[in-house]
């Protein structure tokens, strides 16, 4: 297949690359070269290349910074998207298009399925709405794929913070009330690669097997790493201030993909696999 690749210098689309380029002819976007908000050189970047589908990670994902500039948000993630279905209409490509369990409001107290009514409650999450909203309206082939608490090898990401606090302050205070699935993006991009040859298009939820809080994560990356001495206290998510609120209890649940044969292991595997790469 001819595969684009938005984002592809970011945490997911590094992966991806992995995942495909032994078989597949693939063209990354990421800026400063391709910026998906200018929609003429989108279009003729995408109509150039003629792509199968178009993987779609790139997007702001500071959600502080989004909460700051909710236009900046809605920009990059919901017309930005935008500008790539319409690409899709025009060469007659399929578009994946990654999103994120705050989508939903977190109220339910138990995992989401992929049918559930959405109900976001902060900016980041509006615009990644956005960006289903503009993929579902212009195409009738697509994947739209839920994640939650993306990390990988490289890059700036939860736990990499967490060791990096660690070490600079001795002790640590992290919320206990915010529960979703942490998401290794290997694990993701060979679960998404498998997910684009059965072309059952639809929503999916793709995470790491597992539920966990905020608190329970950094006590595995802790204890994981070699710093389980780290002493480490349970807050509530009122005693953090950011300028952004999250969804407390957003996890997802996978069954649209597990239909399928498409599953991931259990978060605590995935974990101990990135902290021994990284060491």
């Amino acid at each position: 297949m001819r595969i684009i690749i938005t984002g592809h210098k970011g945490q997911l689309g590094r992966a991806l690359w992995r995942a495909l380029e032994n078989e597949h002819s693939l063209l990354g976007m990421d800026l400063p070269e391709h910026d998906i908000t200018a929609a003429a050189t989108t279009m003729q970047t995408a109509t150039s290349f003629e792509p199968d589908i178009i993987l779609h990670p790139a997007a702001l994902t500071d959600v502080d910074r989004c909460a700051r500039e909710p236009e900046l948000a809605l920009k990059i993630n919901g017309l930005g998207t935008q500008n790539l279905a319409l690409a899709c209409l025009k060469t007659n490509a399929v578009l994946l298009t990654v999103s994120t369990n705050e989508v939903f409001d977190g109220r339910k107290g138990a995992p989401y399925y992929e049918y559930e009514a959405t109900n976001p409650i902060n900016a980041y999450a509006r615009s990644k709405l956005a960006a289903e909203f503009y993929t579902r309206l212009h195409l009738n082939r697509f994947y739209i794929v839920r994640i939650a608490w993306l990390y990988a090898p490289k890059g700036n990401n939860f736990p990499s913070k967490i060791i990096a606090a660690a070490d600079k302050y001795g002790s640590l205070r992290v919320v206990a009330d915010e529960i979703s699935n942490p998401t290794y993006a290997p694990d993701l991009a060979e679960a998404i690669a498998k997910l684009i040859y059965t072309e059952h298009y639809g929503i999916y939820h793709l995470t790491n097997s597992g539920i966990c809080s905020r608190y329970d994560f950094t006590r595995a990356i802790l204890k994981l790493s070699g710093r389980g001495d780290i002493p480490l206290e349970p807050i509530t998510s009122d005693q953090w201030s950011r300028a952004s609120i999250p969804p407390l209890h957003c996890a997802l649940h996978n069954l649209a993909g597990s239909a399928l044969g498409i599953t991931l292991r259990p978060w605590q595997g995935a974990l101990e696999e990135y902290l021994a790469r990284k060491c």
